[in-house]
């Protein structure tokens, strides 16, 4: 097990997603579409679980492709920004420094990723 996981332990992650969730739910941008878009909250909260569970502490639980979940959701650029500083809170609130810079440095990753695939490409200026 390596020192990170040891310093985290899966109930700091369940602290993570429950905190992360708990700020984006009463977002004004975020929670109508959290809202609208999971269906049965904690078992989403679940899956959540697993993958910063593979992030953050190495763990086998999560072994799909969060973009194919995502793809489907109408977003603006402001969506992934209120996504991360929702995000970074949580992180703030519930990880020790080393395991805050590898969920953060995963979360800033993906937002760049998903935002690539997700937001249309902007418009060439007029000629």
């Amino acid at each position: 097990m390596s020192d990170v996981a040891e310093a985290v332990g899966e109930d700091r992650i369940r602290q993570l997603v429950r905190r992360f969730y708990a700020l984006a739910l009463v977002d004004d941008l975020l929670g109508p579409m959290f809202r609208a878009t999971i269906a049965d909250l904690e078992a989403h909260m679940q899956v959540v679980d697993d993958f910063w569970s593979h992030v953050v502490l190495g763990t086998h639980r999560y072994n799909d492709h969060p973009y194919v979940h995502h793809t489907h959701l109408k977003v603006e650029p402001a969506h992934f920004d209120r996504w991360m500083a929702a995000f970074e809170q949580a992180v703030g609130e519930t990880l020790p420094p080393a395991a805050a810079g590898r969920a953060l440095g995963r979360a800033r990753q993906m937002t760049a990723s998903f935002k690539a695939g997700l937001l249309p490409l902007p418009k060439p200026p007029a000629a």
